[in-house]
């Protein structure tokens, strides 16, 4: 599994890039723009990334603007559905109205933090990532 790991907070993203890895190969990026240009790089390469953990709240370019490029750039590509890539949005904040705009743009799921690696396993699964 290839992973985007998009976290500028330093303790968050050693922490995701640490579990995440014993699944698959991980980049790290800490805003939203890194996050948007690894995106391309990998759709060039023609090596998607399977799973993108995107924080709501980073510099330059917010999670949700990320998420929203993402999906443009994915429906202009002609990529089906089933093989767009996974995004899971992570936040510290509670905001229950940013969350539910960024599912309707078309995250997958989302895991607040300080992140429950039981539940995460459990979302990763479901979407099919791991067995």
């Amino acid at each position: 599994m290839k992973v985007l790991i998009a976290e500028d907070d330093l303790s968050s993203r050693k922490f995701l890039y640490k579990f995440l890895s014993q699944y698959g190969e991980c980049d790290l990026v800490v805003d939203g723009l890194e996050a948007l240009d690894a995106f391309l790089i990998s759709l060039k390469e023609h090596q998607p990334y399977d799973l993108i953990c995107l924080d709501i709240m980073m510099p330059k370019v917010d999670g949700v603007k990320v998420l929203k490029h993402i999906k443009d750039l994915e429906t202009q590509k002609g990529i089906i559905p089933e093989k767009r890539s996974k995004i899971i949005m992570t936040t510290a904040l509670a905001e229950t109205q940013i969350v539910q705009n960024a599912f309707e743009i078309g995250c997958d799921a989302y895991a607040a933090k300080p992140i429950d690696t039981t539940k995460f396993i459990e979302v990763l699964k479901k979407l099919g990532l791991i067995e």
